[in-house]
């Protein structure tokens, strides 16, 4: 999934690719793709420098984070990157700490005159995740004591089930 940046001559190009969704092996990753990857962007050549602007989309698969049951969820993110050669030489002294600025954010460097889609695209999807991924909005999660899932089921256990930690607390209200 490389993006050979020496075929790219006119100053302004399109690129267009469908990827199946095994050329993204899990690898332990907080998600899975399920769907065939759209990407599509327009290519803005300027000598060196190169500007990717467009979008990506699939469906990701990932654990819920009350019940921890899988589900999906569409990704379509939207992406504006500059490319520029990576330059080996380190600044020095006062060079190697500055601000970062706005477009450090947006800016990436490729080496071997090569673009590597994949992690463009594996980048876009981690930037889409939600921060606490929910299979719904009414998830009830899991029993904290057996471990149930509460949505599947309900279980015996104790409702009253308290925190250890906060035993040293609920004694001294008990003795005030």
């Amino acid at each position: 999934m490389l993006l050979d940046l020496n075929k790219i001559h006119a100053s302004r190009e399109r690129y267009e690719k469908v990827y199946p969704p095994e050329a993204f092996p899990a690898d332990g990753e907080a998600f899975r793709v399920v769907a065939p990857v759209s990407l599509a962007f327009d290519i803005v050549k300027d000598k060196q420098h190169f500007q990717l602007i467009g979008t990506v989309t699939t469906t990701l698969e990932l654990p819920c984070s009350r019940c921890l049951e899988p589900f999906t969820t569409p990704v379509g993110a939207s992406f504006d990157l500059r490319y520029q050669p990576h330059t080996h030489a380190a600044g020095s002294g006062h060079e190697a700490e500055r601000q970062i600025e706005e477009d450090d954010l947006s800016t990436a460097f490729y080496d071997n005159d090569q673009i590597n889609l994949g992690e463009l695209m594996r980048e876009q999807f981690y930037l889409s995740l939600p921060m606490k991924p929910l299979c719904g909005e009414d998830c009830r999660g899991l029993c904290p004591v057996c471990g149930t899932n509460l949505n599947r089921g309900s279980c015996d256990c104790k409702r009253e089930w308290e925190d250890p930690r906060l035993a040293v607390l609920r004694t001294l209200k008990r003795e005030s």
